[in-house]
């Protein structure tokens, strides 16, 4: 696969990851945090802030991988 479609289709992963990740974790939120303490909705904002970057993070990878040269 050309770096180029594998950027594009990184680049599309990604516009559709983001916003559903968002809204998955806010009515996550919105049905557990009001009945918890502020510790244990500091530590899932802190949580779900960050962990949204572990695909993208491994995707990078594969979208900048030079293409293998076959025989």
């Amino acid at each position: 696969m050309s770096p180029r479609t594998k950027k594009f289709i990184g680049a599309i992963v990604m516009l559709v990851w983001i916003p559903l990740y968002a809204v998955i974790a806010m009515i996550f939120a919105l049905k557990v945090l009001p009945h918890a303490n502020g510790l244990v909705a500091f530590l899932y904002y802190a949580i779900a802030g960050t962990i949204w970057i572990l695909p993208i993070g491994l995707m990078l990878p594969w979208m900048n991988r030079e293409p293998t040269k076959t025989k």
